[in-house]
């Protein structure tokens, strides 16, 4: 029987979760509070007690001979991540170290690439605090597995959709979007290929490697707005150029519109052997147009 500790059990936490239940593994999970250990508790999940905010509450944590998945986002501030430096600190003990660990990181560690396809190899130049948030973690957990030999996985992901996951409530408010030409390329993967992916990363893949992960279908941000309202049967959001957006778009979602870049899938689906439930936008939207936007299809 194998043995999983998931950091960070939200959505996607618990799709692999229950993956690997269904190959009889024990599966934990770190609980920060009483409706997290609730939660745990409601999917089959042995909530363990403890706050990555908190290192001192990770005392006595021991991992061996357990596959760890570090879904944990770092703080929404600062340039580094302390959650995981806290999580490395607490089982860094010989006897605490678990088997693998698998990260899941973010492509915006490549920053702006002006819309060109780009593979593993490519730079990383984040350009934004989130990026280097993310890159941070990456070279903390390469120069820990340097120390300890603990094998890695890093997975560097775009955009998640699936149920629940779509922006129907924005679109539904009528905010804007920018206009299709100067919409810069987006990736995105379904959240049930996702973890799959993490499964076979846990299974299949070789010490220490590094995957892009995305349908490898990329296509602009306001198309996939438009997409999903055409999907779900409302109205198209209105369009606006770059310099208004900057007047009337949060600083999060700017972010997101000044990086272009079109992620290749190649090393994932040839070296982990996998096949995408869900290969493109459309097919990700006939699973679940249905529950997301109450029509029958």
């Amino acid at each position: 029987m194998k043995n999983v500790f998931i950091s960070g059990c939200g959505d996607i936490g618990a799709r692999v979760a229950a993956i690997w239940q269904g190959k009889a593994a024990q599966v934990s999970a770190l609980a920060r509070n009483k409706d997290s250990e609730s939660r745990m508790k409601s999917l089959n999940i042995n909530p363990i007690k403890g706050d990555l905010d908190d290192g001192n509450s990770l005392q006595g944590l021991s991992l061996a001979n357990t596959v760890l998945y570090h879904f944990a986002p770092p703080p929404t501030t600062g340039i580094t991540d302390p959650r995981l430096m806290a999580l490395l600190y607490a089982v860094q003990s010989p006897d605490r170290l678990p088997s693998k660990i698998i990260l899941i990181s973010t492509s915006a560690v490549y920053g702006d690439c002006q819309g060109q396809w780009i593979d593993e190899s490519a730079k990383v130049e984040p350009s934004t605090d989130r990026g280097k948030r993310r890159l941070h973690a990456e070279q903390t957990l390469i120069n820990w597995s340097q120390h300890t030999h603990v094998p890695y996985v890093i997975l560097r992901v775009p955009g998640i959709y699936g149920p629940n996951r779509l922006p129907i409530e924005r679109i539904k408010s009528g905010a804007p979007i920018l206009k299709e030409t100067q919409s810069p390329f987006t990736n995105r993967i379904h959240a049930d290929d996702l973890a799959a992916i993490c499964v076979a990363a846990a299974e299949k893949s070789p010490a220490n490697s590094l995957y892009n992960v995305s349908d490898g279908h990329p296509g602009t941000m306001s198309q996939y707005f438009k997409t999903i309202a055409t999907a779900c049967h409302l109205p198209q959001p209105p369009e606006i150029d770059m310099a208004e957006a900057q007047k009337v778009m949060s600083p999060g979602m700017l972010s997101y519109l000044k990086e272009s870049r079109r992620i290749k899938n190649d090393k994932l689906l040839r070296e982990l052997g996998f096949t995408l439930r869900y290969p493109n936008l459309a097919a990700g939207l006939k699973q679940i147009i249905s529950s997301d936007c109450g029509n029958k299809n």
